[in-house]
């Protein structure tokens, strides 16, 4: 009698809970703006955070409060369009970006200068001695930023990070993921970049690199805008004064200074 009578007590506060929690669903449930799912399904699912935003949920839910609807890089001026005619509003400017690596050092122009047998990720090679690379500020090649890119835009061909244009969204994942910090996210421009972060003097660069920049200070005498200065042994532009004009990319003694290609 008493196991049946346990058994009773067990069900009756089973279905009073089931009650009470049925009523709190409908008393207690916050409205979802029927918006936050139409732009979550608009929005591409990389939830890379390029936007700012923890997440493409995230992301929606902050354009269905007033932010801008051109913030998600990979989506590019189509979701814009796409997210702002959702909401009724205008997409506003998309400015299209991608990755670049600011290196060239590749087996061509660089070498190891110890044999590294540990786990092969850059992240793990940077910390012994900053890395197995001649040069102290080039690219590792061990691909964690492919690993991180979700769209296979990131290949590593000797010894080097290449980006494809074509597949590269600008979401800024491999940026993130490079420990020595030569991937840049970068407008889409027809404007040099100096494929170089190497801060030594010009003799210790050739040593580490053939391909780095020696500051040599040729690309500042020609720029005809001063859009140019070497800083700390490295040439660096100032997009905003260059004109693209390429006196620098031609004039630089060890091609140090290129036109990221783009699609």
């Amino acid at each position: 009698m008493s196991v049946v009578m346990a058994v009773v007590i067990v069900a009756v506060t089973g279905l009073i809970g089931a009650g009470i929690l049925v009523v709190a669903s409908r008393f207690l449930a916050v409205e979802v703006d029927e918006r936050v799912t139409l732009v979550q399904e608009a929005l591409p699912g990389a939830n890379c955070g390029a936007c700012g935003y923890a997440g493409c949920a995230d992301y929606a839910g902050a354009v269905v409060d007033g932010a801008e609807p051109n913030l998600c890089v990979p989506g590019g001026a189509a979701v814009a369009a796409e997210v702002a005619a959702i909401l009724g509003v205008d997409a506003g400017n998309v400015a299209q970006r991608k990755a670049i690596v600011a290196c060239q050092g590749s087996f061509d122009h660089a070498t190891n200068k110890y044999d590294y047998a540990g786990i092969q990720t850059c992240a793990a090679n940077a910390t012994l001695h900053g890395g197995s690379n001649s040069c102290p500020y080039g690219c590792l090649g061990y691909g964690d930023c492919a690993a991180a890119c979700k769209f296979d835009a990131i290949v590593v061909r000797d010894g080097l990070a290449r980006v494809n244009p074509e597949k590269c969204t600008g979401c800024g994942a491999c940026e993130a993921a490079c420990p020595k910090r030569v991937i840049w996210i970068r407008e889409v421009s027809e404007k040099p970049v100096v494929m170089c972060a190497n801060h030594h003097r010009g003799a210790d660069t050739r040593k580490e690199c053939t391909a780095g920049c020696i500051g040599c200070m040729k690309c500042q005498k020609v720029c005809p805008t001063g859009a140019i200065k070497v800083v700390n042994n490295v040439a660096r532009i100032d997009l905003d004064k260059c004109t693209g004009c390429r006196e620098c990319v031609n004039n630089c003694p060890v091609k140090a200074i290129a036109i990221p290609k783009v699609v």
